[in-house]
């Protein structure tokens, strides 16, 4: 799921929710079925905050995820580098696998 489908759907359900809560009833009558939001008003609550988690989720996910990737990045150059250090690998080889972790 892509950061503009959360939005869109998020957008979606912000709207539905107004127009829920802009309509209003003469007389207090029944909670489920007069004045009051009913099921449907229950239903968009629970929406909205599995949407808000999810998003929460979401984000955090994607934050942890980038960390581990440029850390892991990172560490293998390290190791990289202590290998030419020790003489494990030779220049060219060396040159050969910085190329193919990404590193300049």
């Amino acid at each position: 799921m892509t950061p503009r489908t959360i939005l869109i759907a998020a957008a979606g359900m912000t709207t539905v929710a107004t127009r829920g809560l802009a309509q209003t009833s003469e007389g207090y009558g029944h909670m489920m079925w007069g004045g009051g939001y009913g099921m449907g008003g229950a239903l968009m609550m629970l929406v909205f905050w599995g949407l808000i988690i999810a998003l929460i989720v979401f984000v955090v996910r994607w934050l942890t995820v980038n960390d581990r990737t440029s850390a892991r990045r990172d560490g293998s150059l390290a190791i990289l580098r202590e290998r030419f250090a020790k003489g494990e690998i030779d220049e060219e080889e060396f040159e050969r696998r910085k190329r193919t972790l990404g590193s300049d």
